[in-house]
């Protein structure tokens, strides 16, 4: 079956390129490091610049007992120095015992992370850099610190799906927080290991503590450990999978920062190394030395998702005009202009899932589909709410294969 369809206006094709001119990656990521650059106390926040490795001044002396902290749950600022049973007051500092998980949340401005040896979510709002701890009631789970470091989080990053998640050394606990108004914490329970990962386990503190984590667009992360092996954990199922280990590193280097860059690689930095940094690509899982550095980095954060799924055109015309039919999935109309858009299933029977995710990666619509035969379809509508722009529309079937994907655009109705 073949579609006329009419050809794509000027002001389509501007809109057109204007979004995807706009969608831009972080060419920057924030970074922990010491006040000296050779130093192991992570409690200074700086931005590094992905394109010459710079380091900037500092942003937040994280080791001030004197900075103003906000309660999040009211909003207001606290009257009295939050005070730990360990530490005392010192915990109040906003870096308070150090930091190595950090989440760079763009949508909201705002920095989440957790101190090591604190169980307390905080987060620093960039446009006022205000301090905000989140109740701690939420990380009851790892009030008694383990004297191996097991239960200590040092891992997090920002999900596709517009999460925050957060990892125990040991892996036992993965955090899941939202990031809006009234954070949650939600523990989802420990992280398994696929049957293939065999002596390098995820949970194994000489191959697979410490580091940090990135996350791709199609619901994984990717756990790069201390020890440079990477595993990718998905979310759906909550399995780790063993992808090795990375190669080119110096035998002494540690990795304990990862953000991926403009290029889709992955900018790796090190506590113990204060002279390299290294990119990595995700497909050898190969280091290529880089040019900067000059400071120890416990930790990195910025927005970019690692870009691993394979997406088909937005839309493939002949001379005449007609849609190309691939004889699998037909959706249309493409552009959208009344925020509904019809699915044909030309596959084999069975129960179907369709997501709708946002350029941020953030799911807007979630629909299942029960197939009896060739040729069915769906019509689905998009919430009121969405916005002119980019989408991906990904079919999954009931095995969790992704069977399908493609780019949708949505015109002002």
């Amino acid at each position: 079956m073949k579609r006329i369809l009419p050809a794509l206006s000027i002001s389509t094709f501007l809109l057109t390129f204007l979004l995807q001119a706009t969608a831009q990656h972080d060419r920057f990521a924030y970074a922990i490091t010491d006040i000296k650059k050779e130093g192991v106390s992570w409690s200074y926040l700086r931005k590094l610049d992905l394109k010459n490795g710079s380091y900037s001044d500092v942003l937040l002396n994280g080791t001030d007992i004197n900075h103003p902290a906000w309660d999040e749950a009211s909003k207001k600022q606290m009257t009295e120095p939050f005070n730990d049973p360990r530490f005392g007051k010192a915990a109040h500092a906003p870096f308070a015992t150090g930091v190595a998980a950090i989440a760079y949340d763009r949508k909201n401005q705002r920095i989440f992370y957790t101190p090591m040896f604190i169980n307390q979510l905080r987060y620093i709002d960039l446009r006022t850099m205000k301090v905000y701890f989140v109740p701690t009631p939420h990380l009851e789970a790892l009030n008694n610190k383990a004297p191996d470091q097991s239960n200590i989080i040092t891992r997090m990053t920002m999900g596709s799906d517009g999460y925050g998640y957060a990892l125990t050394n040991d892996a036992k606990h993965l955090l899941r927080f939202t990031t809006g108004k009234n954070i949650t914490i939600t523990d989802l329970g420990a992280i398994t290991d696929h049957p293939d990962n065999k002596q390098v386990s995820v949970h194994n503190s000489c191959t697979s503590f410490g580091g940090d984590m990135v996350a791709d667009d199609d619901g994984n992360l990717y756990l790069f450990s201390n020890r440079t092996n990477v595993f990718k954990i998905n979310l759906e199922t909550k399995v780790a999978e063993h992808l090795g280990v990375v190669s080119g590193l110096p035998q002494t280097y540690t990795i304990n920062g990862a953000a991926v860059d403009d290029n889709n690689q992955i900018l790796v930095t090190s506590a113990a190394d204060d002279n390299s940094m290294y990119t990595v690509d995700s497909k050898t899982w190969s280091a290529t030395l880089v040019k900067g550095g000059g400071w120890r980095t416990a930790d990195l954060a910025n927005s970019n998702l690692l870009q691993v799924r394979k997406i088909a055109p937005l839309v493939r015309l002949l001379p005449n005009n007609e849609e190309v039919d691939d004889g699998r999935i037909q959706i249309f109309p493409n552009p959208v202009t009344q925020n509904q858009f019809t699915v044909q299933f030309n596959l084999s029977s069975g129960k179907y899932r369709v997501e709708v995710k946002d350029a941020l990666g953030r799911q807007v619509l979630l629909s299942q589909a029960a197939i009896s035969g060739k040729g069915q379809t769906s019509t689905l509508h998009l919430p009121a709410t969405s916005t002119k722009g980019f989408y991906l529309v990904k079919i999954v079937d009931e095995h969790n294969r992704t069977v399908y994907s493609q780019k949708l655009l949505v015109l002002e109705n």
